[in-house]
This record gives structure tokens, sequence and C-alpha cells, in this order.
């Protein structure tokens, strides 16, 4: 799962960012950038926020508590109920990611070589499965080497044949206006909304605390944070310009024999360029840089998610059952299994599926509502308990889904102010999770209250979460069979003798 924490700095940072710099990365900034102008590219500069932050303000605590998965500190502290729960946003977002990248490439392997787009997606996913079933973190780190260096040279070597093509106008003279865009007051709201979604919500992801675990220390987790922002931003410069010549082209004077590129192309910006612009040459080496940018995810993905689900769901399973937890190679083979399930539900998404990226962009939102604010008081907040856990998850996940989405054509229950055609332009994500976190504050702070000052008695708390101010009952530390415990993050409650070279001595136990 963590490559036995032996990343250095140079894999590091290319696994880093080749994770963010994805199929959909390179795809969706070319298209954004041709048809609604630089100004709303928003996801170089927001993910590159975002892996900043992580760095500065949870790396450091993630990393030294040892911890394996981003699940792992919900789990010990708010328990198996809400571990759960939090797994499924964070698949969901995982497996439509994953869906809208294959689908992404299918439709660009359609257009370059007019392959079966079912068959494109199906090997696609095959080829990232096999090298991620073999090697685990070890060998999607290394292919990401490969893979950003294919993009890097791939990208940048389309650019001057796009640029220079006798169809293709200055970018810099009569169409930067038009690629260049513009942002009117009215959205001002709905784009600081969308920056916090990906600065904030870019945070909780199994993907990137993936990388950051794996590190060999916690400096180094923080270096491969900063790293991978400013890969990210790099990555993002070729993709900004061929959405740039797009913009600047007269698709009239191509092969492709329209005047502008069709409605229906949009998501096909970047396979166009290369298709209709490079010579043959260098379109199937295009061709590779975005198979390479869509398998450096897909990989990662499938993963993460598989991480999660045989650590923090299958281990807490098996742990209530034997009452001990898997053993490493019976974790190993379940997250195995769950790879290929995984890639499944990814493949049928893609093919059978219209709107997935509007299902990504929705659990894009539901990451960022209900597990951002949860992460940030697992981590800072020392008396927030599952049943603050609990009824924020809901509550936030109430309030985005009456929010509505009009990519997937979901009415918006609550009209917030400046609502106008179906669209939110008030930040009722940020709304949504503002609550979610005062929610699971307050809610957190009353259910101390009530047990602590004896209004409720120990015998309703079913989550356990007071049980040790019952001076009658022994305590029973529940989770330690299932992981080891992080040292850093509170006191000692017990010790226990192990025998450490024939002595005994005492370890601490720590509860968070």
């Amino acid at each position: 799962m963590l490559a036995d924490r032996s990343i250095g700095i140079f894999v590091g940072c290319f696994t880093m960012t080749a994770t963010w710099v994805g199929g959909g990365y390179i795809n969706g900034t070319a298209e954004f950038v041709a048809w609604d102008g630089f100004v709303w590219c928003q996801a170089p500069i927001g993910y590159a926020l975002s892996l900043v932050f992580g760095g500065l303000f949870f790396a450091e605590k993630m990393r030294s508590s040892g911890f394996t998965t981003m699940l792992d500190p919900f789990h010990w502290k708010y328990g198996d109920i809400m571990n759960c729960l939090l797994y499924l946003p964070a698949l969901m977002g995982d497996v439509f990611w994953s869906g809208a990248i294959l689908a992404a490439l299918g439709a660009t392997l359609k257009v370059i070589m007019e392959l079966d787009l079912e068959i494109a997606i199906i090997v696609s996913a095959a080829i990232a499965l096999l090298y991620t079933l073999l090697g685990g973190l070890y060998s999607v780190a290394y292919t990401d080497v490969i893979q950003l260096i294919c993009m890097f040279i791939g990208l940048w070597l389309t650019i001057p044949f796009a640029m220079t093509h006798e169809a293709v106008d200055s970018i810099t003279t009569n169409s930067s206006d038009k690629w260049l865009g513009s942002l009117e007051g009215s959205y001002a709201a709905n784009y600081i909304d969308y920056y916090l979604l990906l600065i904030c919500g870019g945070i909780p992801w199994q993907v990137y605390w993936q990388r950051a675990l794996s590190a060999k220390s916690v400096q180094g987790a923080q270096m491969l944070s900063f790293l991978g922002a400013i890969g990210c931003l790099v990555m993002a410069v070729p993709a900004v310009l061929v959405g740039a010549v797009s913009a600047s082209t007269n698709w009239n004077a191509t092969s492709y024999g329209h005047p502008a590129l069709l409605e229906e192309d949009r998501t096909l910006t970047l396979a166009l360029v290369i298709r209709h612009l490079c010579p043959p040459a260098v379109t199937f080496i295009g061709l590779g840089a975005v198979s390479a940018a869509v398998m450096s995810s897909t990989d990662s993905s499938v993963l993460s998610s598989s991480s999660m689900f045989a650590r923090n769901v299958f281990g807490v399973i098996y742990a209530r059952i034997y009452g001990t937890k898997p053993s490493d190679s019976v974790q190993v083979w379940v997250m195995r299994g769950a790879q290929v399930v995984i890639t499944i539900l990814a493949c049928l998404m893609a093919i059978s599926v219209k709107s997935v990226y509007g299902l990504w962009l929705l659990c894009s939102d539901l990451v960022f509502v209900t597990i951002f604010p949860q992460l940030i008081c697992v981590m800072y907040l020392k008396d927030s308990n599952a049943y603050g856990s609990l009824a924020s998850f809901v509550l936030g996940l109430v309030f985005r889904l009456l929010g509505g989405e009009k990519s997937l054509d979901l009415p918006a229950a609550i009209e917030y102010p400046w609502f106008t055609d179906g669209t939110q332009l008030f930040p009722f994500r940020t709304l949504s999770m503002i609550v979610s976190l005062v929610t699971l504050i307050l809610v957190s702070y009353l259910a101390k209250f009530l047990f602590e000052g004896e209004v409720l008695p120990l015998s309703l708390d079913v989550y356990g979460c007071f049980q040790h101010l019952d001076k009658k009952a022994s305590y029973v530390d529940q989770s330690s069979e299932v992981t080891e415990k992080p040292a850093t993050l509170r006191e000692s409650v017990r010790h226990r003798d192990v025998t450490e070279g024939g002595e005994k001595k005492p370890v601490i136990i720590t509860q968070l």
C-alpha cells in the first residue's frame, strides 16, 4: 500500500505530479481554455494550492502519526460506522473519476485511430490494472515516472506543429480575448466557490495521501506536496497552449470540415488539435501522451480505493468477526481483488453512463462537503466525537443535494440568492461545507456536555465515546486489534508489557 514508506524525493515528485496531472486534468485544461477562456481554467491553480495547503497543515500530522490511509484517523477517533460511511464518497469519487478519464481516452482513440470505443476503454484499463496488481504502489510510482515524461515530451512536441499550422492565427493577437476569457461580476461568488472546492476539496483524497504517507520522513511528505504543486503548474502549460491554439484556429481550413468545433466535440478539444493540426507521426506521439495521462490517474484511483477497502472496511469487519486484525498478506490479496472490482466498475461507468464527468463533479462536491470538515476536526479538534461526525455527514450531504446539480439534471430544492437558469451562482458548496463543519463542532461539544455533565446516562452512549467516565467499567480498547495506533495525537491511557530482547518493557498504548 505504501511501498514500505520508501518513496524518495525524485520518484515521489513524479508520482505526486502524475497523480493529479491525468487525462481529465490535461483534456479539461485544454477544453476550458478553448471554450470558456483561461480565466475559467481553475483546476491547475486550485489543485496546486491544495497540495501546498495539504503539505502545510496536514502532512506533518498524518505522516508523523504513522497512518496508512486517509481513513485511519477517522476510524480510530470516530469508530467503525463513520469509517465506513466516509469511505463511500471517497470510493464513488475514485470510481467516477476513473470512469470519466477512461471515457475521455476511449473517445480520443476513436477520433484519432478510429478504434472501437469499448475496446479502447477496456484495453487501457486492463493495462493499468495489470501492473497495479503486480506491484502495488511500487509499480504505480515507477510507471508514473515514465508516464509523466511521456506526457511532457508528447504534449510539448505537438505545440510548435499546431501553432505553425496555416489554419492557426497568432494566439497573441486576434484571438487572445477569446482564449483569455473574462469574468463577469455576477459570477464572482460562483468563481470563488469553485476555487474553494478545488483547494480544500483536493486535500481529502487517498490518491494524495497514499503518496504523502509513503515518503521516508515527515519532511519528505511535505516536500512531495510542494514539489507536486510546482509540477502541476508546469504540466498545465502545454495544455493551456493547446486550448489557445484551438480557439485561434479556422477549423474550416483543416480536415475537420467545420468553421468551429461543434458543441458535441467540446470534450475532444485536445484530441482534435493533435489529430488535425499535427503531422501523423506527431499525432501518434501526442496520443501516447494522452494515454499515459489517463493511465497515470486510473492506476492511482484504483489503488487508493482498494487500499482503503482492504484496511478500513475489510479490516474492520474481519476484526469484528474474528477478534484480531487480518494479516498483511490477507489484506494485500483483498486489495488486489478490490482493484479488479473497482476497475470493472470504472469501465462500466465509462461505457454506459453519458454524464460520468457530471457524476464526478458531484462526488468532488461530496468529498469537499462531507470529508474535508471531518479531516479538520479529526486533526485539530481534540473533543470532536462520533456524534458530531455523524450529524455533520448527514446534514452536509442533505444541504449539498438540495442545492441540485445542473450537469446531472438534478433540480435545486433550495434556490439560493442569484439563482439563474437552473444555476446556483451563490457559493452554496462552501456554505454546505461550513454547515457540515459547524455541525460537527456543535454536536460534539453538546454530546460532551450531556454525558460529562451526567445529563444523559452513559448507558445511552451507543458509540462508547465517553465510557472512560464510567469508573465501574473496565476499559477495553476495542480498536487496538485492528491496527497499530499512532503515538502523537493524545495522552496515554494504559500500558502493556512486551518482550524485547528477552526483557519485558512497558509500551504506551494511546487513544484518540
